[in-house]
């Protein structure tokens, strides 16, 4: 059955501009996460190496968006991540996580600077600890897409993350990629894990930002 309106155009008319009161299971996620702890198992020609590495999660809100009736809130989000031998950055990630209060649909988009994004989907509700969403590779509304060069030599078949809120404050991740490396008989599970602390507050949305300045600042007087 098809889940979707005849209306594909008209917009919800009642959206609250407030994003950080209507994340419902990401709500926890807003602001600056740190840890010097990840632990990473990706594979080498000469089997799997494993580095521990140092961690900053950025989540910031952004406005309320809409693809007709359908309605998103959202985090904007950026990892950076380097080990504590190098300098050079070991990952760098970009993207969304959204969410769709009306059929409790989470997504997370990702997309890294090696030729790759994902859509990786699940769904939860508003309180709830645990978030888990995958995406696969073939699939046209949650999948994968890579360059040629990784298709090739790297072929990233599924990806899953498991989202924990912890009774601490802290968040914790494990993330599971299959990868099919060329020359190896069988798929790796290319892996990372780490535990985060808050360390800054998010700052609200723009179109919240811009309404809470309309009321913090008084009118000017007319002069008459």
């Amino acid at each position: 059955m098809n889940p979707f309106p005849e209306d594909i155009f008209t917009e919800p008319a009642d959206v609250d501009p407030d994003t950080l009161a209507n994340l419902g299971p990401l709500t926890r996620l807003a602001g600056t996460w740190r840890s010097a702890k990840g632990a990473d198992v990706n594979p080498k020609a000469d089997g799997p190496e494993h580095r521990q590495y140092i961690e900053t999660i950025t989540f910031e809100p952004i406005d309320p968006q809409a693809n007709g009736p359908q309605l998103f809130y959202g985090l904007r989000y950026h990892v950076h991540i380097n080990t504590p031998e190098e300098e050079i950055t070991f990952h760098d990630q970009v993207g969304y996580w959204l969410w769709e209060p009306a059929t409790g649909l989470v997504l997370q988009t990702l997309a890294i600077p090696r030729g790759q994004t994902a859509l990786a989907a699940g769904h939860a509700k508003p309180g709830d600890d645990r978030l888990v969403l995958t995406a696969e590779r073939g699939q046209t509304e949650y999948g994968i897409c890579s360059t040629a060069f990784l298709e090739y030599a790297f072929r990233t078949d599924r990806y899953q993350i498991e989202l924990t809120f912890n009774p601490d404050g802290t968040i914790s991740y494990v993330t599971e990629t299959t990868l099919v490396v060329r020359g190896q008989p069988e798929p790796f599970n290319h892996n990372d894990r780490n535990t985060l602390t808050k360390i800054a507050e998010p700052r609200p949305n723009p179109l919240m930002a811009i309404q809470q300045l309309r009321v913090d600042v008084p009118a000017i007087p007319q002069a008459t």
